[in-house]
């Protein structure tokens, strides 16, 4: 019953979007560094939004804590938007940024086991258990609202139990990205041959044949910087969050620019923000300065000087605030995903409405991807903008505590029972860099 329900709210939810269609506009639309024509090629826009995971409210799961709440509305939009940029990355690293969902043949055995790790139970590495009580060891209640970095200082925590994908995950602090601690963070040597076992999964599962790079691509479409991963690689895949604040009330309009040349790095996960206590998982733009030139920074002056950005300038989102009822599942067993993705047009709204606290999410799977990215910020961003979303820096700051990489605390867990006791797992703080807010 509670399945039919929640079907039966997303159609509601479905037809009264069904006047906000994409515009049928000769602008060019990013999607997480992919380009499209909507004119030629929606259908292969709205495939790849379908294929997002997409996490919303849950209900009628079992209560966090044991005596918490049982389900997340009203409170936990940020905490699935966090979860909505980590699927991308993890979707990225075992299955490629080309990869689409509900393609004949089924679905990859890595795609379930990346959707079992977000499941509503408290044995799920990443699920809303997993994150609410980690949260209160960064001073949150469970059931009290996230901000953008708060949710990033809990999913770098919970990846340190994630043993089968072991990523490198780097919150930078201060608006700074120090290039030699990230180096240090992803060349520690030996992590492609750590055990499988965390988030309640045991062995290892059996792989899939690799992505071929580029064999569903179409020339200057779609990314290939996400193939199937090497597991003897000696550079652990790179999450990489960079919390900001581009404003005091509202969005300062100098930056929109920069975070639209964001969307378009083949790295890009995207971007955590919204409006005031409305988190959205922001995953691409429509419009253009200049008429659609998109290789360089192209801002008239009177932008340049703080005014307001064209009208046309919209941001498209996954919206976490939808409720449907918690999905039951075990571990190795397929899921019921029609909820997990949004098949519906996805949301738009003005740029200049987006709150200025926000986090900018990038993968990086090997080293040269990090590099690439490091020479795009260079040139599209800290050289042509006069004020700069962040800094990226070779050198660690010798002002700086010494960068220490964090590591798993020394526990015997199944990823349920470690989240009950953080203040004894994470007493040091110079192992997570957190951030003033």
């Amino acid at each position: 019953m509670e399945a039919v329900l929640a079907k039966y709210e997303n159609k509601i939810n479905a037809f009264s979007e069904f006047l906000e269609d994409l515009p049928d506009t000769k602008e060019p639309v990013w999607i997480l560094g992919a380009r499209y024509n909507v004119k030629t090629e929606k259908s292969e826009l709205l495939s790849d939004v379908r294929s997002r995971l997409w996490f919303t409210y849950r209900k009628k799961f079992s209560p966090i804590g044991g005596t918490g709440p049982s389900s997340d509305t009203g409170w936990g939009c940020m905490l699935r938007c966090g979860q909505m940029i980590l699927a991308q990355a993890l979707l990225c690293w075992r299955l490629g940024r080309d990869w689409r969902w509900g393609q004949e043949g089924g679905e990859p055995v890595e795609y379930t086991r990346i959707l079992h790790s977000f499941l509503d139970r408290k044995d799920c590495c990443y699920s809303i258990h997993q994150m609410a009580q980690m949260g209160v060891g960064e001073g949150k209640s469970v059931g009290e609202w996230y901000g953008p970095n708060t949710v990033a200082q809990v999913l770098k925590k919970l990846a340190l139990f994630d043993d089968w994908n072991s990523l490198a995950m780097y919150v930078s602090m201060d608006n700074t990205v120090v290039i030699e601690d990230i180096k240090t963070l992803c060349r520690q040597p030996g992590w492609g041959r750590r055990r499988a076992g965390a988030c309640g999964w045991g062995e290892m599962f059996a792989t899939t044949n690799p992505v071929e790079p580029g064999s569903s691509q179409t020339p200057g479409k779609h990314v290939t910087s996400c193939p199937h991963p090497h597991s003897h690689s000696e550079w652990r895949p790179l999450l990489l969050i960079i919390p900001l604040r581009m404003g005091i009330n509202h969005i300062n309009p100098v930056y929109i620019q920069a975070i639209k040349e964001c969307f378009k790095m083949p790295q890009s996960l995207g971007m955590l923000g919204g409006k005031p206590n409305l988190a959205y998982y922001f995953i691409g733009f429509i419009g253009e300065y200049g008429g659609g030139n998109t290789s360089a920074f192209h801002i008239p002056e009177s932008s340049a000087h703080g005014l307001v950005p064209p009208a046309g300038e919209e941001l498209i989102y996954l919206d976490p605030h939808t409720t449907q009822a918690a999905v039951e599942s075990e571990p190795g067993i397929s899921v019921d995903d029609q909820s997990y993705h949004c098949q519906r047009t996805p949301r738009r709204m003005k740029a200049m409405s987006l709150d200025p606290s926000v986090a900018l999410g990038f993968f990086c799977k090997k080293e040269e991807d990090f590099d690439s990215w490091c020479n795009l910020v260079q040139q599209e961003i800290l050289k042509k903008r006069n004020l700069r979303m962040f800094e990226l820096v070779e050198k660690h700051p010798p002002h700086w505590p010494p960068f220490v990489p964090p590591t798993k605390p020394d526990v015997q867990t199944t990823g349920a029972e470690f989240i009950e006791s953080t203040d004894k797992l994470f007493e040091s703080e110079e192992e997570f860099e957190i951030l003033n807010v």
